[in-house]
Parts: structure tokens; sequence; C-alpha cells
């Protein structure tokens, strides 16, 4: 496997719930993301909540329902939520973690798609977009660094600031 994260911290948690924390994949507005492992040894991405956001009542219920909602999300070119605990301390959200380079990166590094990926990147990018709007969500963060570019195709990510359409 050739993930690259950085690694814990001092301040970092090296277990939430029951996955063990293996190193950070990244950090966002919201909070930082890392590379853990389940029980049955299974790699996912968990998402924790920065505490000064998580302080916010307000919040908890937003990403209560937007997790709730998420889970519904078909696994068509998605990554799929896994578990929520929107109640802990530090709440976070476990998804599949999915191998790959960014389209950003990707496009960093390498330079612009072919038109046949371009194409079959579009018709993956539509096809997680249906899967994610007929839960009732709406992304609001979709970018090219939310975009993997996985062996088995594009998967959108992230849903971190997406919207429950009933809310």
């Amino acid at each position: 496997m050739g993930v690259q994260t950085v690694a814990l911290g001092p301040e970092d948690p090296g277990q939430l719930g029951s996955y063990t924390l293996l190193g950070k994949l990244g950090q966002g507005g919201m909070g930082t993301v890392y590379l853990g492992r389940s029980e049955t040894g299974r790699l996912v991405a968990i998402k924790v909540i920065r505490a000064d956001v998580a302080d916010d009542d307000e919040f908890r219920s937003r990403f209560r329902l937007e997790a709730e909602t998420a889970r519904r999300v078909a696994r068509v070119c998605t990554a799929e939520v896994l578990a929520a605990e929107p109640d802990a301390e530090q709440p976070y959200l476990v998804t599949e973690f999915i191998e790959g380079r960014t389209l950003a990166k990707f496009v960093a590094e390498s330079g612009p798609l072919s038109a046949a990926n371009l194409e079959q990147l579009a018709v993956g990018v539509a096809a997680a977009l249906t899967a994610i709007h007929s839960a009732g969500i709406v992304h609001r963060d979709l970018k090219p660094s939310n975009v993997v570019l996985s062996p088995f195709g594009p998967r959108v990510i992230d849903f971190g600031i997406a919207r429950a359409l009933d809310s």
C-alpha cells in the first residue's frame, strides 16, 4: 500500500471508537482526515471535526442529519459512509478509504487528461452526483481535490459540507 500520510502527533487520537488511526491524510476547514483501520482490517478515512466547530449545538444537529442522509447514498462512484459519531466528544465520520490520487494532484503532476479519460471522468462524476442527489443530498464542495482517480474509476469523496435537501 503506497498511501502517503503524516505521522500522528501527540495531539492526535490513536483510536476513535473501534478504529485505529494510522496517520493523517489531510486537514481542511472543518477538521482533520485520518487514515484508519477497522477491527476487520479494512482501511477507512475518518474525518474528525474541529473542537471549536463541534461545540456548536446547531452544527452537531446538522452533522447528525447529514451523516444519516449520507448513509443512504448508493455506492456508485462514491466513498461509502460506514459510520458516524455525531455525539462523540470529537464528532467524526467514517468512510471507506479510496486508494488513488485526487484529480487535482493528477493534473498538477501529469497535466490535463486525454479526451477519452476526460469522458470517463465525466461519466463517473455524473453517476456519483446522481447517486448523491437521489439520496436527497447536495454535495456543495465538488472540486478536483474531492474526486479520487481510483484503479476502478473516479470516485467522489468528502460530503463534509453536503447539505440534506430536506434541511
